[in-house]
């Protein structure tokens, strides 16, 4: 009934399965309280004090089995490390809201560089840093999404995953997906982008960001979001410039 973090994080399993977790609990989050699916879709966990929606295959409600055969498609590109990204998008003809789900994996063992000017260049990272953060991020998440403008009535929601090219075998799909023939996102109205923050293992980084129309925004307690956050300041205004890979 609970999603319980590990003691300790000694193997890039233990991690895999954390980020695995993480990952279900956040995109979960978002879909319940945007209103994607139906109640029956969902059961309860807990996370910490945080009482959290788990999406799960309901069979009167085809959409939400799908999205849990793309999830298991998503685990599968982690689990052999070739997903960079994971954007799914709540669209119409253009896109309305954007998440950026952008995985990291370490190549010498159990350090991270942060790259930020706050911390040292290798940091140890313990449990209590990870639970922190994922608890944290949760939070954010709830926030954000009670402030969003409400979704059209006929909106629709699509999963598109991204690669590392120089480890991902170029005929390589994961399941329930396929080849991606589309280009890249359009808004309507002027695009927002929001990092709403970044959990770290010992062996991977999960970072969310947000893109949204910068309108659906304006109701948005930026301090409120800065609460708690420890490592950077939440960048509203554009996309965050501390990563050389954007």
């Amino acid at each position: 009934s609970a999603v319980v973090f590990p003691k300790k994080i000694a193997t890039e399993q233990q991690s895999l399965m954390l980020v695995k977790r993480l990952l279900a609990v956040a995109v979960s989050c978002i879909t319940y309280l945007r209103g994607i699916f139906p109640e029956s879709a969902y059961g309860t966990r807990y996370m910490d004090d945080v009482c959290v929606k788990i999406l799960r295959e309901d069979k009167n409600c085809p959409g939400s089995t799908q999205l849990v055969k793309w999830m298991l498609g998503c685990y599968d590109a982690l689990q052999k490390k070739y997903d960079w990204f994971n954007n799914y998008w709540l669209c119409l003809q253009t896109v309305t809201e954007c998440y950026h789900f952008k995985f990291k994996y370490t190549h010498n063992g159990p350090l991270l560089d942060f790259g930020s000017k706050d911390k040292k260049s290798d940091s140890t990272i313990t449990c209590a840093d990870t639970k922190r953060a994922s608890i944290l991020l949760i939070r954010k998440i709830y926030i954000l999404m009670q402030n969003l403008s409400p979704l059209p009535n006929d909106v629709c929601l699509t999963m598109k995953l991204l690669y590392y090219d120089e480890v991902t075998p170029p005929d390589y799909q994961p399941p329930g997906f396929k080849e991606a023939r589309d280009g890249g996102l359009m808004f309507k109205e002027e695009p927002m982008y929001l990092n709403v923050g970044e959990v770290p293992t010992p062996f991977h980084m999960l970072k969310l960001k947000i893109t949204t129309e910068k309108q659906r925004m304006e109701n948005v307690d930026k301090d409120i979001l800065k609460q708690g956050e420890t490592s950077e300041p939440l960048q509203v205004c554009g996309v965050s410039r501390d990563d050389p890979e954007e």
